[in-house]
């Protein structure tokens, strides 16, 4: 049975109170491991290209929400906005060009009912739950995810390997699918050491920015909409999309269709 790796992060915080962030989204993208090499070597390259065009360090975290609100440690590089636009641009087009597909969960907070509703495991799991269903049996995987969430989230792992209550589409019955591809504990990895880790940055940033842009109709945070707008942020989905990076059948109920 083939392997496949699993990357996440997520964009927003995951508490209840609305203060700081109205959603939750928690993004992972995953590939087989025979195609590990050749999408590491490929995004390697592309950090080449940007390092001889514009100076953006190999070793360079691209943090997407610094990135876009123009923060430490970006500030030294002095780019024009065509120039952060154009990197934006690459960034995108190189993960279009990766084998790999991605899975976004987003909790609305405005949403939940309940008050002991638990954001970070509820969405965990429903990511595993589509990536598990994606597998259909026919290849297992590691789970790897930037560091800061890993206690509650190898407990949620853990719980839903035993127990996976799923409703019935026709009923209100449910049935125990326990999730049976996921191979050992969910490990961590710091974000800026891995390329893959800041590619769900970036997707999962993006998937809040059209969230909250193009289907809430709500207008882009101040220092966002000082370098780009909704049709750019359209365009960096419909590029994700195009290229089957999302993948658009997790869920019967999705803002990209």
């Amino acid at each position: 049975m083939e392997t496949n790796l699993v990357y996440f992060d997520e964009t927003g915080d995951d508490g209840l109170i609305k203060t700081s962030s109205e959603t939750f989204i928690l993004t992972s993208i995953y590939m087989k491991s025979k195609d590990w090499q050749n999408n590491f070597d490929r995004m390697k390259e592309l950090r080449k290209e940007l390092k001889n065009k514009y100076g953006f360090h190999i070793k360079e975290e691209m943090h997407t929400k610094h990135f876009l609100t123009d923060k430490d440690s970006y500030r030294k590089y002095k780019w024009t906005k065509d120039e952060r636009i154009e990197i934006l641009k690459t960034y995108t087009l190189g993960i279009a060009e990766l084998k790999l597909n991605c899975i976004n969960i987003i909790i609305d907070k405005n949403k939940i009912k309940k008050q002991d509703y638990k954001i970070l495991e509820n969405a965990l799991k429903y990511n595993i739950q589509r990536i598990d269903n994606d597998s259909k049996g026919e290849w297992n995987y590691i789970i790897i995810t930037d560091k800061g969430r890993i206690v509650p989230m190898r407990k949620t792992a853990r719980a839903i390997r035993a127990y996976n209550p799923i409703k019935s589409k026709y009923s209100y019955t449910f049935k125990n699918q326990p999730i049976a591809n996921l191979i050992e504990d969910i490990m961590e990895k710091d974000s800026k050491e891995s390329y893959f880790i800041q590619i769900c940055d970036f997707i999962s940033y993006f998937v809040h920015l059209y969230y909250k842009c193009c289907v809430k109709k709500n207008n882009l945070p101040n220092r966002v909409a000082n370098l780009i707008d909704k049709k750019f942020i359209g365009s960096v989905m419909a590029t994700l999309k195009k290229a089957n990076i999302l993948n658009l059948n997790a869920n019967r109920y999705n803002a990209m269709e």
